[in-house]
């Protein structure tokens, strides 16, 4: 089903339809080069390209996935019968999105924290963006919690880019997804984790309002509430999934349509265990989705890397890890066991 123009509201409502979520295929270079060392595959252009081709065609993938954020080399790809990338999501019912921001570089007068760039010519870089088909746009900020960290300056701060990206994405009638990352590593416990993402959240909240941003017609994509990652005494999923949701009930108001949240460093197992843990907690005023990277590529990437040519091995990895987390959207994830979804489509 092809994908017609959808206006704003409705965009960010299809992105966290039901049972679907977001593939983020928006790695930068490093990112790209540093995956690919990780299996023993070049990262170049026509490697990248091939990667993300095959993912993009991968049989009912379409079920699971509601949309796919492009990075900006990849927004203006071609595949294989030089179908651009763009359409040849459109065409199967995907909606394109293009991230936005220019990465998280150091903040001056805040050692060791970082604020996200990439305002500069922004209004310009969206209008191309939507002719090259992208009908939402993602911004990512990031938080390292720490003795002192993360500072009212670095959260101030970048609440304030969030809140101008999303004020001039919706400008140029695109969706933004807000994505106020706090990063999960160090020995904290997860009440600290709870505390600072909260102050987060309220920040980025206060900061949209002030700017006049239309809360119905953006998403927030946000970590989910976990122990450090080198805590001694790590969250089990049902208390992630409390304060997770108690977080969101403090500080996030029922007019955002959806939460989507990313993968982090946690493995493909460990985050969909916790996002299907998420969603047994009963009906909540906002969709609860996924926008995940690693998560939903790492097997497929194994695969692909192990033996290019055999696409059909490394899209079954993918289409499966995409019905898993699909299932755990709903909150009917079985870990062992293979998914309806995966049936369906086998």
């Amino acid at each position: 089903m092809e994908v017609t123009e959808l206006d704003p509201r409705s965009t960010a409502r299809a992105l966290v339809a039901p049972g679907k979520g977001i593939l983020a295929a928006d790695e930068s270079f490093p990112t790209m080069e540093k995956r690919f060392k990780s299996v023993g595959v070049e990262s170049t252009e026509e490697n990248r390209r091939d990667y993300r081709e095959m993912l993009f065609r991968t049989p009912g993938v379409e079920s699971s996935i509601s949309g796919v954020i492009l990075f900006d080399e990849t927004i203006r790809q071609s595949g294989s019968d030089g179908v651009r990338f763009p359409d040849l999501l459109a065409a199967r019912g995907i909606i394109p999105g293009i991230k936005v921001d220019k990465g998280a570089k150091p903040l001056a007068g805040a050692p060791g924290e970082k604020c996200t760039e990439g305002l500069d010519g922004l209004r310009e870089r969206l209008e191309e963006y939507r002719e090259l088909g992208a009908r939402f746009t993602k911004w990512r900020a990031v938080y390292a919690i720490g003795a002192g960290t993360p500072s009212d300056t670095c959260i101030h701060v970048n609440a304030v880019e969030l809140a101008r990206f999303a004020a001039l994405s919706q400008e140029a009638g695109l969706v933004p997804i807000i994505e106020p990352e706090v990063l999960m590593d160090g020995t904290q416990a997860i009440e600290r984790s709870a505390d600072v993402t909260g102050r987060v959240l309220q920040a980025v909240l206060d900061e949209l309002y002030v700017q006049h941003v239309r809360l119905e017609d953006l998403l927030l994509k946000t970590n989910m509430v976990l122990s450090g990652y080198d805590c001694p005494d790590q969250a089990t999923p049902e208390e992630t999934a409390y304060w997770t949701i108690r977080c969101l009930e403090h500080h996030v108001p029922s007019a955002v349509p959806g939460v989507v949240f990313l993968s982090g460093g946690q493995s493909e197992e460990t985050a969909t265990v916790n996002l299907d843990a998420i969603n047994r907690c009963g009906q909540q005023p906002w969709e609860l989705s996924f926008s995940f990277g690693r998560a939903l590529q790492a097997s497929a990437l194994r695969a692909w890397a192990n033996d290019p040519t055999d696409l059909a091995t490394a899209q079954g990895e993918h289409q499966r890890r995409a019905a898993e987390t699909a299932a755990a959207r709903t909150g009917t994830y079985a870990p062992g066991e293979p998914s309806t979804t995966v049936a369906a489509h086998a």
